[in-house]
């Protein structure tokens, strides 16, 4: 049997991860690993059923990499994300795909993208 997969996404900057994952999506933090004082930060984050794990280390993981995250309700989600006003990061309404979902994509510090999304019924 498989479980769900965890991406590590490539991360540079601590103070802006945090600030991005934890302050405007609103994950919690499972985990900070540092090999000692100094090094590289690997972060575990949840949100409900959904973990990803951040790296600064290099050959974890390259920028730019997405992953797709499916929620509840994607439009209420944008919303409120909307409404805190972050920084550059400011998700506009989600949009109907092709293939039957409503979606947004938002991209993080490290240039990886984050799409979420909720199936159309």
């Amino acid at each position: 049997m498989f479980g769900s997969p965890t991406p590590i996404l490539r991360s540079f900057d601590e103070r802006r991860t945090m600030r991005f994952y934890v302050d405007f999506l609103g994950f919690e933090v499972e985990f900070e690993h540092r090999f000692e004082p100094g090094m590289p930060l690997y972060l575990g984050l949840r949100k409900d059923d959904c973990r990803l794990h951040l790296s600064e280390h290099y050959g974890d993981a390259a920028p730019g990499a997405r992953v797709r995250v499916p929620v509840d309700d994607v439009k209420a989600y944008a919303a409120s994300l909307r409404e805190k006003q972050f920084e550059n990061a400011r998700p506009g309404e989600p949009e109907l795909m092709d293939w039957g979902s409503w979606e947004i994509t938002v991209h993080d510090p490290s240039s990886n993208r984050l799409t979420f999304y909720t199936e159309a019924h």
